[in-house]
C-alpha cells in the first residue's frame, strides 16, 4: 500500500456525509480520501498562490502583515488564486487589494512550496507599478521599501517569502 499522510484533517464525505477512508485507488500512487457510502474520492489538492515582487528605485517593497498567520511579518503582495483565475490575475489584483499599486508582470521569479509536502504551491512573479503608490491596506500594518543589504531576512513572514527574495536578490546582483 502507498504512503497517505493521515493527518488531514477531513473525516466525511462533503457529497454525503459517509466516513472518509483511506484507500488504493490505483497501483503505484499513494492512498485517497475514499467515501465509505458515496465512493466519491476526495482528492487532497494542493492550493495555488501568487505573489509579486514590485521594487521601487531598486527597493524591494514589503508590507507588514496584519493579519495571521505571521502576525507583524513582512512580505512582499500576494495570496490564493480564486477558482477560474489566472494567476497572474491573482498577483496583479492581490497588488492592488493588498498595496494600492497597480503592477505589470515582467516574467515568473519562481514556483515555491515549503515545507515539503505543503498544500500550498506559490507562484512569484517580478513586477513594476504602472499607477499609485504602496500603501498598507487592511491586511497589512505598514508598507517598507528594502534594498537588498538591508532585507527583513529575519522578520519575513513564510519560507517561501525567503526563499523568493533570495532569488530575486541574486538575480539582481548578477545583472
Amino acid at each position: 500500500m502507498a504512503h497517505f499522510h493521515t493527518d488531514h484533517g477531513y473525516r466525511f464525505c462533503p457529497r454525503c456525509g459517509s466516513i472518509l477512508e483511506a484507500r488504493c485507488v490505483k497501483a503505484g500512487e499513494q492512498d485517497r480520501l475514499c467515501c465509505a457510502g458515496c465512493e466519491f474520492v476526495f482528492y487532497l489538492d494542493p492550493k495555488l498562490a501568487a505573489g509579486v515582487v514590485v521594487t521601487v528605485e531598486d527597493r524591494v517593497v514589503l508590507l507588514r502583515r496584519a493579519i495571521e498567520p505571521a502576525l507583524g511579518a513582512w512580505v512582499f503582495p500576494g495570496g490564493f488564486v480564486d477558482r477560474g483565475e489566472h494567476p497572474e490575475e491573482a498577483a496583479v489584483r492581490e497588488a492592488w487589494e493588498e498595496a494600492g499599486i497597480r503592477v505589470a508582470l515582467d516574467g515568473i521569479l519562481g514556483i515555491y512550496s515549503h515545507p515539503p509536502g505543503s498544500p500550498v504551491i506559490l507562484i512569484v512573479y517580478h513586477g513594476r507599478i504602472l499607477e499609485g503608490s504602496p500603501e498598507a491596506l487592511d491586511e497589512s500594518l505598514e508598507v517598507g521599501f528594502f534594498a537588498a543589504e538591508a532585507m527583513p531576512w529575519d522578520d519575513l513572514a513564510f519560507q517561501t517569502t525567503r526563499m523568493a527574495l533570495r532569488d530575486f536578490v541574486e538575480r539582481s546582483v548578477a545583472k
